[in-house]
């Protein structure tokens, strides 16, 4: 939900729109996951397939999704990592990272 807020929102700033409501997600399927770093801490990379409709929208969309996670310092939260499409010193990739909502 995280992510689609955010695109969302990224859309309807560049038009200069009102983002609406928040989006509604359901069956949500882990075809893939992959540990990896995410900047210094431990990650997961997520692949699978979700269901989704925007808010007051009737139609329900079948589609799959890409999303990072980033372990929090103490182990105990996570955030959704985006890559940044810029690269560190080392030529690592940088990343921006959201809290999840509790929940």
């Amino acid at each position: 939900e995280l992510q689609i807020q955010l695109t969302q929102g990224a859309i309807a700033e560049a038009l200069a729109l009102e983002a609406g409501g928040a989006p509604e997600v359901s069956r949500v399927r882990v075809a893939e996951q992959e540990s990896l770093p995410i900047g210094e801490a431990k990650g997961l990379r997520i692949v699978g397939q979700f269901d989704w409709r925007l808010a007051g929208d009737p139609i329900r969309v079948d589609s799959p999704f890409e999303l990072y996670l980033q372990r929090g310092e103490k182990g105990q939260s996570w955030r959704l990592a985006r890559p940044s499409g810029a690269a560190g010193e080392n030529g690592v990739q940088l990343w921006i990272t959201d809290p999840l909502p509790a929940g």
